[in-house]
């Protein structure tokens, strides 16, 4: 059955404890469904390990799998070993290999797969999309209207999507096929819309899909996952530093680290807000205050040297070299065409 963006808003809307019942009532049932031939898909995030710690109150022997892609930062790696029962699987290509091969990942996910697409085919409906007098965006609107992205899609730098596919669903879907087992993910609807447009289309546990896939969280928010940690006092990867309420923290956050406050939510992290790959440039551009390069440099300096410094032509594409992965002039050319801060580094 389809849902409706009114029916995500109601569930968002719920209070926690409803919705930790609602998400321990879709583990059972993607448990049962597969006779128990399951794992949760665990990044070392706050947002996983919230779910880890659900399953397990469920299913206390439930394997956990997390891939070591090599971007995540040391400290959830370090998270990471703390843990029992943990698979750790490794991508058959570096993220150098993966940029030289595919292109940089900038933009978003679905912007950099258009571009990638229109610059294979440009006769492609990807293609269109650039273009604001295409019949496709007149059929579709401004909405679908890529022009902001042309010059982009013209410059020099090769661009892609496919980081996360060949370094992070490729190793999983290869473990899924060997063990049989079908994945458990904290992704939750409101990070972006495209798990949106998802969830609307298979709910939370999708057992009819190419994929089979249970997202038990699709209907929590940050605040959710930050308010869980807190409440059942779960440890988590010390680079996100404590769980705190915005009115202690945003002192501690100048002082202490450097971050200019936490914003308008109620709860906040003191370190990092988000990890996932710490050379990721997907929604960098929107970032406010201290960008994610920015705290890198601060804290993880050798990490940022490699990220930004390096690079070369080669035959005329920009692509990593010995010395780093070259993201530095990759930003500067968007600076250049968007304006000085596009992307803060």
């Amino acid at each position: 059955m389809k849902h409706t963006k009114g029916d995500l808003q109601q569930m968002q809307s719920l209070p926690l404890s409803a919705k930790i019942l609602m998400t321990k009532r879709r583990i059972r049932e993607w448990y049962d469904y597969w006779d128990g031939q399951v794992y949760v898909s665990f990044s070392g995030g706050k947002d996983s390990t919230v779910l880890l710690h659900i399953a397990r109150e469920l299913y206390p022997d439930i394997e956990a799998v997390f891939v070591n892609t090599g971007l995540e930062y040391p400290e959830i790696q370090s998270f990471v070993k703390t843990f029992d029962n943990v698979t750790i699987l490794r991508p058959k290509m570096r993220f150098d290999e993966v940029i030289k091969t595919y292109g940089y990942p900038i933009i978003s996910k679905e912007n950099s797969q258009d571009i990638y697409d229109a610059r294979k085919n440009p006769l492609s409906r990807a293609a269109s999309k650039f273009d604001e007098n295409s019949e496709y965006v007149k059929k579709y609107g401004a909405r679908y209207c890529l022009s902001k992205w042309k010059p982009i899609l013209d410059s020099d730098i090769p661009i892609s999507h496919m980081c996360c596919n060949v370094m992070k669903k490729k190793p999983a879907k290869e473990f899924e096929k060997r063990t049989g087992k079908k994945p458990i993910l904290a992704t939750m609807a409101s990070e972006s819309n495209l798990r949106e447009k998802i969830w609307m289309m298979n709910g939370c546990n999708a057992f009819n899909s190419k994929r089979a896939t249970s997202q038990p969280l699709s209907f929590w928010t940050e605040q959710d996952v930050l308010q869980y940690i807190k409440e059942n006092n779960i440890p988590i990867a010390s680079v996100y530093g404590d769980v705190v309420y915005k009115d202690d923290s945003d002192q501690m956050r100048i002082e202490d680290y450097g971050i200019d406050g936490c914003g308008t939510e109620k709860l906040c992290t003191t370190g990092c807000n988000r990890t996932g790959c710490i050379f990721c440039a997907f929604g960098a551009h929107l970032e406010k205050g201290e960008s994610r390069f920015e705290r890198l440099k601060r804290t993880h300096p050798r990490q940022y040297e490699y990220c930004i410094g390096g690079g070369e032509y080669v035959n005329g594409v920009w692509q990593p070299s010995k010395e780093g992965l070259g993201m530095g002039h990759v930003f500067d050319e968007l600076n250049k065409i968007y304006g000085d801060g596009f992307i803060k580094y």
